[in-house]
């Protein structure tokens, strides 16, 4: 068993184990042929199972497993955090500013660049544009702790953008795309589910191990706890391509069209902000948290305005995107890890002196 949790580790091997969980998915959709079935969106799955009106459909099962999916991958990373490190993130005001400026400064009009330059159909470039309005408030806490960043770090940040999502969407999305009706509740009922339950279950476990069998217990508990978030990461990409499995193998050109700006705007953004966090010498842990945070996309928002705000079509765009995003920021994960030898010789303490980094292994 604890071969397999170390296998489950091995960066070497993670890709493979990527590669064959989306040819999985794609296998599974193109066989169920679901991608042109109206789905329900998680949140509201979840709310219709509490009110008994839930329509059990196999689209609507499988899409439950997204936020099933999320739910084992946030919540090891979430047994990490300690409380006091969170209040000292707060205080790292350099960090913080690189965070909101490129997310709200940068990013949006880069996304919108890029979708000038390669996407011609209307529709799709709406939908990209719309996939670059909002930062991530979830899936940047695994990569963060997957690449040994600063994961108290991370949760201040997305806690922080969660809020002031809720107040620039609109306004960005005004100025970009036009007019769009936006129900900022979808933010707050996705912070609760995303981010809220497995942190509160997180620091719970952490406070009920720590109390009853000390830090050697937490440490115990970590190859099994880091094993769950990887499988909670490879469910997920099953998941997500098992739901356009049969769009992906039908009009691949839609994905390819998707994809080239996607990946060069996750490129673009992840390795400026990481080089700035190095020439601000600020530690590795914390130049990977600010790095992952102002570069990942919140699908789940972008999904969820496109389904109720435009056209089938858009929302294809949307939901193109977790595909394209997820296999990417694995690829940074590598990359920072590769990096942190030739860029971080020198001690993290001396080089950021602001906080010190949870370490998931």
């Amino acid at each position: 068993m604890r071969r397999l949790l170390l296998r489950l580790e091995d960066f070497r091997l993670l890709p493979f184990f990527v590669v064959v969980s989306m040819a999985i998915g794609i296998g599974v959709g193109n066989a169920l042929q679901i991608s042109d079935f109206t789905l329900t969106p998680p949140i509201d799955a979840l709310k219709a199972i509490a009110g008994g009106t839930f329509q059990l459909t196999v689209p609507n099962a499988i899409s439950l497993g997204v936020p099933i999916g999320l739910f084992a991958m946030m919540y090891p990373a979430m047994t990490n955090v300690r409380l006091g490190e969170v209040g000292a993130a707060v205080r790292s005001p350099r960090q913080l500013a690189v965070v909101l400026g490129f997310n709200y400064l940068v990013a949006p009009f880069v996304m919108l660049g890029l979708a000038n330059l390669f996407v011609g159909d209307p529709e799709l470039h709406t939908g990209l544009v719309l996939y670059g309005l909002a930062p991530c408030i979830a899936m940047v806490i695994i990569f963060t702790f997957l690449a040994r960043g600063n994961t108290p770090m991370a949760l201040v940040f997305v806690a922080l953008n969660s809020v002031v999502q809720m107040l620039l969407i609109p306004v960005y999305a005004r100025l970009l795309i036009g007019a769009v009706s936006f129900d900022v509740w979808v933010v707050a009922e996705s912070v609760v589910l995303y981010l809220g339950l497995p942190l509160f279950l997180g620091v719970l476990t952490r406070l009920a191990v720590v109390r009853q069998r000390g830090e050697a217990g937490m440490d115990a508990l970590k190859p099994t706890l880091n094993a769950i978030s990887i499988l909670g990461l490879l469910f997920t990409l099953v998941v997500m391509f098992a739901l356009k499995g049969d769009l992906i193998l039908r009009r691949p050109q839609i994905v390819v069209e998707m994809a080239i700006p996607m990946a060069l705007f996750f490129g673009i953004m992840f390795f400026t902000v990481f080089l700035v966090g190095w020439r601000l010498r600020f530690s590795y842990e914390d130049a990977v948290a600010v790095a992952f945070n102002a570069t990942g996309r919140d699908f789940e928002i972008a999904i969820a305005i496109a389904i109720t705000a435009f056209s089938p079509t858009v929302a294809l765009a949307t939901v193109v995107g977790p595909l394209i995003e997820v296999p990417v920021m694995l690829f940074f994960v590598w990359s920072a890890m590769r990096l942190r030898g030739r860029l971080f010789a020198g001690p993290a303490a001396a080089r950021s002196g602001a906080l010190p980094a949870v370490r998931p292994s």
